[in-house]
């Protein structure tokens, strides 16, 4: 039992990163095994993806020294477009830290961008257990992953 919660928090920490991982294949499957209770699922899911958002905000804090390297994997205009949107939309903006695509580098923007911790867990936080309580609700309402 222990096993199936410790996978989901891996899973769904790994899937907060710029590893790709699917935790919602992992939280459907455990949900419709009936085996594990809905609370408990939610909570472990959400703390692991909030720690791997948690990383990434690490992550971005020092990125700003590797700019200067060629290999570095964005441009300058690109993260200076991406600085721009941030600081317009501010804060509220990392409630899309759940989306797919964007919101791994909405937090690695934040960290690069210095948000405060006290701001940056809390909307993350919302955003990714929100995430999961819609597709908990719509696994165990329909059945269907």
């Amino acid at each position: 039992m222990l096993t199936a919660y410790a996978g989901l928090f891996l899973s769904a920490l790994l899937a907060a990163t710029v590893i790709p991982a699917q935790s919602e294949t992992v939280l459907a499957g455990l949900l419709l095994s009936g085996r594990y209770n809905f609370w408990s699922l939610i909570a472990v899911a959400s703390l692991g993806n909030t720690l791997g958002a948690l990383i990434n905000w690490y992550l971005g804090c020092h990125l700003e020294r590797l700019r200067c390297y060629r290999w570095f994997p964005v441009s300058e205009q690109a993260l200076i477009q991406a600085q721009v949107r941030f600081q317009r939309y501010g804060l509220w903006s990392l409630l899309l830290s759940w989306m797919p695509v964007i919101g791994d580098p909405l937090t690695v923007l934040a960290g690069l961008l210095r948000t405060p911790l006290h701001l940056f867990i809390p909307l993350v936080l919302l955003a990714k257990t929100g995430r999961y309580l819609v597709l908990g609700w719509l696994v165990s309402m329909t059945g269907v992953a």
